[in-house]
């Protein structure tokens, strides 16, 4: 599972962009219990979600022309600059160039070849989230795709991630794993076909939570909508998923026990 420690190519930090930051706000913080905290003026509208004074996510206006409502996940590099390049290289495509934020880092906004938008960060005063996997923080992110061998060549040229194949019920889902350490341990998210779902390709995270069921209340009486109801996966856990009233989707999950 994810934690601080973030290393070349593992998810280090999560934004949501949205046509109404007020609202999300709200529903963000009813149904996961955080606290928005505004960037200021100079934030040009960006804030960040914090659990008892700790960054856990964050929130941002939408900014690029046709953009929908939706999570971004940052995966750390120790180039912004040079991953961008291999990302277009391999047939990703650059929607914003490696810039500067102040001196926190340096980011790049990416799409990689299939559709799947994501981000990369380089590291200046701000490393990533400060909690991970610990309740009502991100846990796992999950990449739908078309071809996840191909999807995950093209991370592999970036990232150098590692993967491993285990069944799931009428799939074959692949774990993946930062480049190093134990391979288990290193794992970070996984990667499941789309087949003729009509679904698009997209990263989804994944928030642990203690009671799945009562954050799936919370959800629908805050204005959003479930779209995979509380269900039992064996060695995985307790999951669902859902849209927030702008439609960026998101998950939870109550991990199994270990051990």
């Amino acid at each position: 599972m994810l934690d601080t420690r973030y290393t070349h190519g593992s998810p280090c930090w999560i934004d949501l962009g949205s046509p109404d930051t007020d609202a999300a706000a709200a529903f963000y913080t009813a149904v996961l219990g955080w606290e928005y905290h505004s960037a200021g003026p100079e934030g040009r509208g960006y804030g960040f979600f914090r659990q008892d004074g700790a960054t856990v996510a964050a929130l941002g206006p939408l900014t690029e022309e046709g953009a929908r409502s939706a999570w971004t996940v940052y995966f750390q590099t120790s180039d912004a600059d040079t991953t961008q390049m291999v990302a277009a290289a391999e047939g990703g495509r650059v929607r914003l160039r490696a810039m500067d934020v102040m001196d926190a880092g340096r980011m790049a906004a990416l799409t990689d070849p299939a559709g799947a938008e994501f981000a990369v960060w380089q590291a200046g005063s701000v490393r990533g989230l400060d909690r991970a996997s610990s309740r009502n923080t991100l846990v796992w992110v999950e990449l739908h795709t078309p071809d996840p061998e191909a999807a995950l060549d093209f991370y592999r040229s970036l990232f150098e991630w590692r993967w491993a194949e285990m069944e799931a019920p009428g799939m074959t889902y692949r774990v993946i794993s930062t480049a190093e350490g134990d391979q288990e341990d290193a794992s970070f998210g996984g990667a499941a076909e789309l087949g003729d779902s009509g679904e698009r390709t997209r990263w989804i995270p994944y928030f642990a939570v203690e009671d799945v069921d009562a954050i799936a209340d919370a959800v629908t009486g805050s204005g959003g909508t479930a779209l995979v109801a509380p269900t039992d996966v064996p060695d995985v856990g307790r999951l669902a998923w859902f849209a927030d009233p702008s439609g960026a989707e998101f998950a939870v999950l109550r991990p199994a026990p270990t051990g």
